[in-house]
């Protein structure tokens, strides 16, 4: 898969009457260069319907579109890949369906879920929440900094360090280790998403040249 550095989750509860659309594309031209749509409580339908809007926007400029959970949704869009969860369709069975060209990625919280993801062939994995989350409704314990230290020495396929990320916390993340971050709140909930974005992308590319 091409590499990425800011990878976005739509997030639809933090947009403040922003359509979808608007929301995602502002963030594109600030500098993020992956998309997730995450939805668990629309209709099918509807979900259809937010997938094939989201599918014309990164064409348009050309990065990948990733559906959460819906692998027939994705596969009736011509996503580029799924995301899934611990709890979710096992990868190999996903891989099946999907077939070995789309991207797979892999939520995970400590090492041995990393270690099996990669072992499985996932193209890459979620490292988190690394802080507290309103972001999803399946809480789960901040997994803190030192993960993202001990997938960065252990696991060689690419991770996104995801979960409470901010701007006045990012630097943290970064001084750990990751390369990748994903946002939600703090860029789809912005008043300046594309300003936001900016930042979080110099941030990344500043830290990132001086290793």
């Amino acid at each position: 898969m091409k590499d990425f550095r800011l990878y976005a989750i739509t997030g639809e509860e933090f947009h403040k009457g922003k359509s979808l659309v608007e929301v995602m594309e502002a963030a594109i031209i600030g500098g993020v260069d992956i998309i997730q749509l995450r939805d668990k409580k629309s209709s099918k339908k509807d979900v259809l319907h937010k997938a094939l809007l989201l599918k014309d926007l990164t064409k348009k400029y050309n990065i990948p579109l990733i559906i959460n959970d819906h692998i027939d949704v994705a596969i009736a869009v011509d996503a580029d890949g799924i995301h899934l969860g611990q709890d979710d369709l096992p990868l190999q069975m996903a891989r099946k369906i999907v077939g070995k060209e789309k991207i797979i990625g892999i939520s995970t919280h400590e090492i041995e879920e990393a270690r099996e993801a990669q072992l499985q062939g996932a193209d890459y994995i979620g490292v988190g929440p690394i802080f507290a989350t309103k972001s999803k409704e399946d809480v789960v314990d901040p997994v803190t900094t030192k993960y993202i230290e001990e997938v960065k020495k252990e696991i060689s396929i690419p991770f996104v360090a995801i979960g409470g990320i901010k701007l006045h916390n990012v630097d943290q993340v970064l001084n750990a280790g990751a390369t990748r971050i994903c946002a939600i709140s703090e860029i789809v909930g912005s008043a300046d998403i594309t300003k936001t974005c900016q930042l979080f992308i110099e941030k990344i590319n500043e830290r990132v040249s001086t290793r």
